[in-house]
């Protein structure tokens, strides 16, 4: 599918969703955002759905400004994948065990740990920068350092909602290791502390919502906040890093026996900004549920818990930014989802796999997602698959 352009924008608005499907109030969300005087333009993937101030699924590019809440406050959120030397058969009948030391070597929900992880006793975890990651912590929103204790303790965690680690198996009968994680509660911290400081500039006062509030280069304001953005963002990348280790080790201990390697790790961002360059124009790319799809570049697109996933390549289309889907994308909200289904629904739904059936992750239903086949269906010319992956384990938190 190639992209429908929305009509009567200021700005071109390329859809790679059908419009007929999108919420009124995610196209209303869309058509806001392009009356913003600094933008550029704006790629709308197929997962796009209603968020806090832009919708999810969408890549704004703007010139010389950024929203923080299109960012929005799980910065650095993305995904990371390695493919092991296991098959398939090399598995138990019974998971349970896996599953469970799984979540002793990670904490999930609002656990931390209870001394920070050392990287430099991790396996194979590369450390350089470390210390110097830690030192511009100095340099972040003094409203918010006085959490660099619990930033500690949380780096190497999971957290709760849609964040999840899986153990894969592909088409091939490959093992793979998944997870979906971002920068915790220091991300949110400082997301929402710079959002409250864009809403109080002045040139932000008669915007159509406030939520599209920005910082503008060249200004303290902007300085402050992209500082603390790269950081948030780098966090995101080390806390998915520890994470990878953790369970790797978790599967090394697990399945002695086997000696399993593993290959290059990939990792994507999908809740981030970056610096790009279109048409001649440096730009504030902002992807909020997109990764990034340059040509040959590696991408995760996982569906829901009970679903799978994809590992993708990207195409490097520069229509949507050098953008792709980040996931299936939610079709009703989590309340929606609560008031609808059941534990048995769920239990029906992710048949097979490994993982919590309570009432607790009832929202995270496999229904409660677009069909994530759909999804990739319609960006065929943003991404190849590499891989498609179903889990057979899954931790939630």
């Amino acid at each position: 599918m190639s992209y429908t352009e929305v009509p009567g924008a200021r700005v071109p608005i390329r859809m790679w969703a059908d419009p007929a499907t999108v919420e009124p109030v995610a196209m209303q969300q869309l058509r806001n955002v392009s009356t913003l005087p600094w933008i550029q333009g704006l790629a709308v993937m197929p997962d796009v759905h209603f968020g806090k101030g832009a919708t999810v699924g969408s890549v704004i590019a703007m010139r010389g400004a950024v929203c923080p809440a299109a960012v929005g406050v799980d910065i650095g959120c993305g995904m990371s994948a390695v493919k092991t030397s296991l098959t398939a058969n090399d598995l138990p009948g019974d998971l349970s065990r896996l599953r469970s030391k799984i979540e002793e070597a990670i904490p999930v929900g609002f656990s931390m740990h209870d001394d920070p992880v050392d990287p430099r006793r991790l396996h194979g975890l590369p450390t350089a920068g470390w210390d110097d990651f830690w030192g511009r912590f100095d340099g972040v929103a003094d409203a918010v350092k006085f959490r660099q204790s619990r930033a500690l303790k949380q780096m190497g965690t999971l957290g709760g909602g849609n964040h999840f680690v899986e153990l894969c198996v592909d088409m091939s009968d490959s093992v793979w290791l998944m997870l979906h994680s971002g920068s915790r509660n220091i991300g949110k911290e400082l997301a929402e502390y710079h959002i409250g400081e864009a809403r109080k500039l002045s040139h932000n006062q008669n915007l159509v919502d406030r939520d599209l509030a920005v910082f503008i280069a060249d200004t303290p304001q902007m300085a402050a906040y992209r500082h603390d953005l790269f950081w948030a963002q780098e966090y995101a990348r080390h806390n998915r890093e520890i994470m990878m280790a953790l369970f790797q080790d978790v599967v090394r201990k697990e399945f002695k026996k086997a000696k399993p390697t593993f290959e290059q790790v990939i990792s994507c961002h999908h809740n981030y900004v970056a610096e790009e360059r279109y048409e001649g124009v440096d730009l504030l790319v902002t992807r909020k549920g997109a990764i990034r799809a340059g040509g040959g570049e590696y991408g995760i697109i996982p569906g829901s818990m009970g679903t799978g996933s994809y590992i993708v390549r990207g195409l490097g289309n520069p229509d949507s930014f050098n953008s792709a889907s980040h996931g299936a994308g939610r079709r009703m909200s989590r309340n929606q989802a609560k008031k609808r289904f059941s534990e048995r629904d769920l239990a029906e739904q992710t048949q097979g796999v490994e993982c919590r059936k309570d009432r607790g992750v009832v929202d995270e239903i496999p229904a409660a997602y677009k069909p994530i086949e759909q999804v990739m269906e319609q960006q065929r010319d943003l991404v190849e698959v590499v891989a498609k992956l179903k889990q057979v384990i899954c931790v939630k938190g």
